[in-house]
């Protein structure tokens, strides 16, 4: 495997018909002072294919009675931070509900979420504006640690597009570390939906 742009090539042995090689990979492979090398290039490519990553992959359904507490959960009145934290039971291929969480910062809140497995949390946080008004924005955190199992992050990946559609969320944000969930992190994030 070796890459092209944005684009992972990866070797199949299958035939890819009359591919071109994109732009950026052409360029790259004319600017190669090894004529040798470049000389084998036509014979490699009908043997290339790309590997795309799909934005519509779903692999997980979304809990009934788990839908219904996010609907809930949206249209709630208090005005303290809370959060659902989500999981996948692997074994029913279901979101599911693993923990609610009352007036619960940031901080406390990263040393519920398991720091080598993947989570959904639905956040609700009372956001103070710089220029005085208060807000609470519902927003999508996907917690995808490194370290995590690949199989685990390619289901919970594959599912996080079916789950922000089946909840309408709009702010969606994803951490790679529980250590980075702080609140000027998250701060920073929103600033962007002002």
């Amino acid at each position: 495997m070796f890459i092209a742009g944005n684009h992972e090539v990866l070797r199949h042995g299958k035939t890819a018909g009359n591919f071109e090689p994109p732009s950026s990979l052409r360029s790259t492979l004319s600017e190669r002072k090894d004529e040798s090398r470049l000389a084998e290039v036509p014979d490699v490519w009908p043997t290339l294919t790309f590997k795309v990553q799909s934005e519509t992959l779903e692999v997980c359904d979304v809990d009934e009675d788990l839908v219904a507490k996010l609907k809930k959960f949206r249209l709630r009145k208090e005005t303290n931070n809370a959060a659902i934290v989500m999981k996948i039971d692997k074994e029913k291929q279901l979101v599911i509900l693993e923990e609610e969480h009352e007036d619960i910062s940031l901080d406390d809140l990263k040393d519920e979420l398991p720091e080598r497995q993947p989570r959904f949390v639905v956040y609700s946080y009372k956001y103070q504006h710089d220029d005085g008004r208060v807000s609470y924005p519902l927003c999508f955190i996907f917690s995808s640690p490194v370290g995590c199992r690949p199989e685990q992050q390619m289901m919970y990946a594959g599912s996080k597009n079916k789950l922000v559609h089946t909840t309408q969320m709009t702010k969606v944000f994803e951490i790679r570390n529980t250590e980075d969930l702080t609140e000027e992190w998250l701060r920073e994030k929103l600033r962007f939906f002002r």
